[in-house]
């Protein structure tokens, strides 16, 4: 996939691990110049010194003048913005009864508030230059009611329905807005499933690797301008079983 996103600028939210790393280094290898996105500084600052074209940002997304400054920050390091990975997430399963409300509030607010107020604070820019890609991590919870994650599928159904009706405000302006929903990813969100619900999946071949997600984004990015992949459901085949 060399030289497919020559010339492009991107950011990617939730860039120093997982999902949002392996995007960032795909539209790398593509020819892109990433803004990576993160609170991690140290991760990031290796992270920058491995790829020449990227560019790290430290942020802390749930500091609301932090997330505000996003697209400032992104503009005054890069110039410009053509594609927004808004990736960052936190995970929150098992029983209702057992999760903390601290924890409930933090999820939702990183999981939709900031997705939303990433979006909206882009689109002005995108809008004005007629042209630009929007893709939002979401989840394969956004599809079915996961009884073992109901606040985490939640937040994926809410920022599902919140992805597809802006994809419609907005097609007319060049901009192209859609989903990906993994299954379960081999990820630091996986660390609050039980031990042995992890192991299961691992032996069974039931999880996918950060890579085989970051082609899935790809795919979606390099598309003729006039097609909009607006959701991409992927999962390991044995976890359908």
């Amino acid at each position: 996939m060399a030289g497919e996103l020559d010339g492009k600028v991107a950011a990617v939210t939730g860039a120093a691990s997982g999902i949002g790393l392996a995007s960032a280094e795909a539209m790398l290898a593509a020819g892109a110049r990433v803004v990576l996105v993160d609170r991690d500084e140290a991760a990031l600052a290796g992270l920058c010194a491995k790829h020449g074209a990227a560019i790290p940002l430290a942020l802390d997304l749930l500091d609301p003048a932090a997330c505000a400054g996003l697209l400032p920050r992104i503009l005054e390091a890069a110039g410009r913005l053509d594609i927004l990975h808004a990736n960052a997430g936190s995970y929150v399963g098992g029983d209702l009864v057992e999760a903390e409300s601290a924890a409930i509030d933090r999820m939702l607010t990183l999981n939709v508030n900031v997705v939303m107020k990433n979006v909206h604070d882009v689109l002005p820019h995108m809008i004005e230059r007629g042209s630009g890609d929007i893709i939002v991590t979401s989840s394969l919870a956004a599809h079915y009611p996961t009884p073992w994650e109901p606040v985490y599928a939640s937040s994926k159904w809410a920022i599902n329905c919140f992805v597809q009706t802006v994809r419609r405000q907005v097609f007319k302006h060049g901009i192209r807005v859609g989903a990906i929903s993994p299954g379960p990813v081999v990820t630091a969100l996986l660390a609050d499933w039980p031990p042995e619900k992890l192991a299961e999946a691992r032996a069974s071949g039931s999880l996918l690797e950060p890579e085989e997600v970051a082609n899935v984004v790809m795919f979606m990015l390099t598309r003729p301008r006039g097609m909009t992949i607006r959701d991409v459901v992927m999962l390991p085949t044995n976890f359908d079983l």
